[in-house]
């Protein structure tokens, strides 16, 4: 029977010899022959072992370039150096002159090193894995937090093989990439469904499943055709981690002499006139007491965090990152991080998150970018909050000179500020937003307007789950109610996503429409990486227009309460009289006449022909 990655380690840490104190934790787990680059930190903790003495066996294209200790005695980090022309096998390190650690070093798969990262081609669901599906995977294994589901900030028992039951059903709705937020071990009393108060980095948490469990849906996913992108947080820990019982250094956090909150002010890394003190507590204040700080300018927690990053993408094959509360990480750090990451996976892609309103704050994060300080970033992609505030305002907002439609049709003008908008990642809200319907105000034709902008426009869709069966939540933050369970993805749900039983009329029709709008999008390329070209709104209605040498596609959006009416003249450079239309979403076909009509509240997406 295969073994599972934790009970791997625990055989590497029962090799160890009686005579030497028992080590705790080795990571990572276990590495690999052939990574661009050949250093390799490990991570030893235990009782006294900073002062044991380290030896490598021979084996051929490794060498031990030393160890150090930190302040704790409990820690030891050795560093190793696999060259090219090593091979899988097992590394025995001795402490003491005692019986070896056996360490071992595994091939890669074929192709690792040139796996296809997510991009414009792509659309992605993102789920929230304790409120997606209970499949029976999940086990309580002594952890704080047991299942409430009666609470809306509690545990409510999701798990993987829930995710991996409805694998199909993300798929059929369209869609080519998963990101779940984070899935490792979050160890505290409350509030630890939501995952981003870590407590192992290496561990699912059992409430969820096991490492092999994480391993089998990114193996079924990629089966069917979907990606999976892992969010990995690098700014913070949760209090309950195991380090904070022992931290290995005093400045592994940012520590302060009393509790300092962040200010959230992002704004004062790119402010010529900002207070370094100001910026100092931006990056070093903690998000909450119960989520420590990192410290990544200390060169050991640098690596561990960058190894830890390599480790999940070549375990899991994902073929993507995303990055919590990206710019609170120091920032000579996030450039190294991403650097090494796409050094070793050129062709993958890593966005960040950077909860800004400002074009240039957020272009200032990606790769390509020359920024006015000097500072480069390596992060393809980014989340694009600019965006989303302009497309929700354009939807709500009467219509004026600097207001509504106007901020969707500037905010796409400001595409300028950025080295790659395409990479860019637009959402209809996520697991941080109210739910994309109730902002609407239940209006069902805002919706899609607002679904059909995310689909064809220049950027990576990525749909929160649920919006296709009209999910709801309040309008002010509210995140237990935000997160709110799938229908169906429980035994004796009165509703089903899944199934279409118990849904409502309204929700079905929605359900598959935005079903045949995602699975147009996944084969229309002119959609992925044609360009744009755009009509200032008039009269409650907006246009643009995909394009390359043989495809066009039209976009009209008409938040307006009646049928817009209009002119083909309008749009001399990609329409005209006698052009063949095929509407996307109905199947009609029609020649272009004099006019096109766009009914009311809707959106209209017509492929374009001579």
């Amino acid at each position: 029977m295969k073994k599972t990655l934790f009970s791997l380690a625990t055989t590497l840490l029962m090799n160890l010899p009686l005579t030497a104190a028992p080590l705790q934790h080795v990571e990572p787990p276990h590495w690999w022959v052939g990574m661009r680059e050949p250093a390799l930190q490990l991570m030893l903790h235990g009782p006294g072992v900073a002062d044991a003495r380290v030896a490598l066996a021979p084996y051929p294209g490794v060498r031990l370039v030393g160890s150090h200790r930190a302040d704790s005695p409990n820690y030891l980090f050795v560093d190793l150096d696999i060259g090219p022309e090593a091979r899988p096998g097992e590394l025995a390190l001795s402490l003491d002159g005692g019986e070896p650690l056996r360490y071992p070093l595994r091939a890669r798969a074929p192709g690792s090193a040139q796996r296809q990262g997510f991009g414009p081609r792509d659309a992605i669901y993102l789920v929230v894995p304790d409120r997606f599906a209970k499949g029976g995977s999940g086990r309580q294994d002594g952890l704080k937090e047991g299942v409430d589901r009666a609470n809306p900030g509690g545990r409510h028992g999701g798990d993987l093989a829930g995710l991996r039951r409805h694998l199909g059903y993300i798929a059929g709705l369209g869609f080519t990439q998963l990101w779940p937020t984070p899935l490792v071990v979050n160890d505290s009393a409350t509030y630890s469904y939501h995952g981003y108060a870590a407590t192992d980095f290496y561990r699912v948490d059992p409430r969820f499943g096991s490492n092999d469990d994480f391993l089998a849906l990114a193996a079924e996913a990629r089966a069917l055709g979907v990606g999976v992108i892992q969010d990995i947080v690098l700014n913070h820990i949760g209090a309950g981690h195991w380090w904070m019982a022992d931290l290995p250094a005093p400045d592994w956090l940012n520590q302060w002499p009393q509790y300092t909150e962040t200010h959230h002010a992002r704004v004062t890394l790119q402010d010529p006139y900002a207070a370094p003190s100001d910026r100092k507590r931006f990056t070093d204040g903690w998000f909450t007491p119960h989520m420590p700080d990192l410290n990544q300018r200390r060169p050991e927690l640098a690596t561990y965090l960058t190894q830890m990053t390599l480790w999940w993408i070549e375990t899991a094959g994902l073929s993507g990152i995303r990055t919590d509360t990206y710019s609170y990480s120091d920032r000579d750090f996030l450039t190294r991080w991403s650097a090494r990451v796409m050094q070793e996976y050129p062709r993958l892609n890593i966005v960040g998150e950077e909860w800004s309103p400002h074009p240039a704050v957020v272009a200032y994060w990606q790769r390509g970018k020359r920024n006015h300080d000097g500072y480069a970033s390596q992060a393809p992609s980014m989340m694009d909050f600019p965006m989303n505030t302009a497309l929700l305002a354009a939807l709500t907002e009467e219509d004026g000179p600097h207001t509504g439609l106007t901020k969707l049709y500037e905010g796409l003008a400001h595409d300028f500020v950025y080295p790659d908008p395409a990479n860019l990642v637009l959402f209809d809200g996520n697991h941080d937003t109210p739910r994309l319907f109730s902002l609407m105000k239940r209006d069902v034709g805002l919706t899609k307007i607002a679904l059909a902008y995310l689909a064809t426009t220049r950027r990576i869709p990525q749909m929160f789950y649920g919006t296709e069966v009209l999910m709801e939540s309040p309008v002010e933050r509210d995140d237990g109610r935000v997160r709110a369970d799938m229908p169906g993805g429980w035994p004796g749900d009165q509703a089903s996503a899944f199934t279409g039983a118990g849904l409502t009329a309204e929700q079905r029709a929605m359900q598959d429409w935005v079903r045949r709008l995602f699975n147009w999008r996944k084969t229309t390329g002119v959609v992925h990486d044609g360009a744009l070209m755009q009509y200032a709104p008039l009269e409650g209605c907006y246009v643009f227009f995909r394009y390359d040498a043989r495809r066009t596609v039209m976009v009209a959006l008409n938040k307006g309460g009646k049928t817009a009416t209009l002119p083909t003249a309008r749009f001399p450079e990609r329409l005209r009289v006698g052009d063949h239309a095929r509407d996307v979403m109905t199947g009609q076909a029609f020649e272009v006449g004099a006019t096109v009509s766009v009914p009311a509240r809707s959106p209209l997406i017509l492929e374009i022909s001579r």
